[in-house]
C-alpha cells in the first residue's frame, strides 16, 4: 500500500518538474544549482590556465602604486569623521563646560605649534647646568617622621581691648602691612628660572619737542627686543616738562617671553653689559620683596646692542632712548632671585637686601 502511495505521488510530482518555467531565468534572483549548471560553457576545462609560471616567458605587468591620498582627493564625497576621534572644540566655553579644549602643547589642539627643536644657549645653559646647581644649594633635607614647627598665623588678630576692636578685620605683619608671597621649599618642581622680561622707556622729549622721539625710541627697542613695542600716554601731569594727563604719549613697553626672552637675556649679559666702562653691577636693593629685579641703562648702554651698533646711522644719537629693565623670575625672594641671575651672569653690589 506505501510503495503505490509513492509511485503515485512522483507521478504527479515529475511532470511539474519537466515541464519549462514560464518566467525568464534572467528574472530570478534566487541562484539554484540547476541554474548555474545551464549558463556554464560546454567546456569545463576552459577556464584553466594553458602554461604555468615556470615556462612563462612574457614579464608580468608592472603593479600600479597605491597613492591614498590622491585616492581620497578624487573622491567626490568625503568619508565621515570617526565617532571615535577626538574633535578640539573651536571655542573655549568656560572651565565648567563638559568638553574642553587639549593644552596647546597637545598635537590634538589647534593652537598646537611643534618644537622647540634647538634650545637657544641661555636656556640650555639652565636646564644643564644652573638648575642642578640651585637645587643643590637651596635643597632641604627633612629626615623621615620630621615634623615642621607650627606657625604664627600671618594677619594678628586684635586683643578686644577696645570696643572698637570688634568686627574689624584682621592686621597686618609687625614692620609693615603689605603681604610678602610666602617661600616654599625649593624642590626639583619649583626651582627658579626666567618667567619674562619687561623693557620700559619713558620719553619725555615726545611732549617736549615732537613725536619723532616716541617713533625712534620704538624703533630702538623694537630692534633689541624682537617685539612689536606698546605706546602709552601720561597718567599724571608734569609742569616741568609740560605733560598733561592723557594728552601725550610719552612711554613704550615690550613684554618678552619664551626664545626672545631668553636671546635678549644672552645678548644683555653676553655683549652689553662686558662693554660697560666703570660699571659695578646692579645694586642689591633693586627688587620687589617677590622675585622681580630692576635696573636701568642709559642711551649710550642701549647703543652697545649688536642691532644697534650694526645700524648706528640709522638712529639719530640724541634720540636713542634709556630703558628700564624688569626682569621676572619665578621665585618668590629677592634672595632666590639674585641666586638665579648670579649664576646666570648678573653682577650685584652694595647691601643685600631680601
Amino acid at each position: 500500500m506505501a510503495a503505490t502511495e509513492s509511485s503515485r505521488y512522483l507521478a504527479r510530482s515529475l511532470p511539474r518538474a519537466i515541464a519549462p518555467s514560464a518566467r525568464a531565468q534572467g528574472l530570478c534572483w534566487r541562484r539554484h544549482a540547476s541554474d548555474q549548471a545551464s549558463t556554464k560553457p560546454s567546456s569545463a576545462l576552459s577556464g584553466l590556465e594553458t602554461e604555468g609560471s615556470l615556462n612563462r616567458t612574457a614579464a608580468p605587468e608592472a603593479a600600479k602604486s597605491f597613492d591614498p591620498a590622491a585616492r581620497s582627493r578624487l573622491r567626490k564625497i568625503q568619508l565621515p569623521r570617526s565617532r571615535y576621534q577626538f574633535r578640539s572644540p573651536k571655542y573655549d566655553r568656560g572651565p565648567l563646560h563638559p568638553h574642553q579644549p587639549p593644552h596647546p602643547s597637545d598635537p590634538s589642539s589647534r593652537l598646537f605649534v611643534p618644537g622647540p627643536f634647538s634650545l637657544p644657549r641661555v636656556e640650555q645653559t639652565y636646564e644643564s647646568t644652573i638648575a642642578s646647581d640651585i637645587l643643590t644649594l637651596c635643597y632641604v633635607h627633612n629626615p623621615p617622621g620630621f615634623k615642621p614647627p607650627v606657625k604664627a598665623p600671618r594677619l594678628r588678630s586684635w586683643d578686644d581691648s577696645s570696643p572698637y576692636h570688634k568686627n574689624r578685620s584682621l592686621r597686618g605683619p609687625r614692620g609693615g602691612d603689605v603681604l610678602r608671597l610666602l617661600r616654599k621649599p625649593i624642590t626639583f618642581n619649583n626651582i627658579p628660572r626666567l618667567e619674562r622680561i619687561t623693557i620700559h622707556s619713558y620719553v619725555k622729549n615726545a611732549a617736549l619737542e615732537n613725536s619723532s622721539w616716541i617713533h625712534v625710541a620704538g624703533m630702538a627697542v623694537q630692534a633689541i627686543s624682537n617685539v612689536r613695542v606698546q605706546t602709552y600716554k601720561s597718567k599724571t601731569s608734569v609742569a616741568t616738562w609740560g605733560i598733561s594727563p592723557g594728552r601725550d604719549t610719552v612711554a613704550l613697553k615690550a613684554e618678552l617671553r619664551g626664545e626672545n626672552m631668553e636671546h635678549f637675556f644672552g645678548k644683555l649679559i653676553d655683549v652689553v653689559m662686558p662693554r660697560i666702562k666703570d660699571w659695578p653691577g646692579v645694586k642689591g636693593t633693586s627688587g620687589d620683596s617677590s622675585g622681580n629685579i630692576t635696573f636701568g641703562l642709559g642711551p649710550e648702554h642701549v647703543a652697545l646692542f649688536p642691532e644697534i651698533e650694526v645700524n648706528y646711522d640709522m638712529y639719530p644719537p640724541k634720540m636713542i632712548p634709556g630703558c628700564h629693565i624688569t626682569i621676572h623670575t619665578t621665585a618668590t625672594t629677592d634672595k632666590d632671585a639674585r641666586l638665579l641671575l648670579s649664576a646666570m651672569g648678573i653682577p650685584f653690589y652694595g647691601k643685600l637686601v631680601d
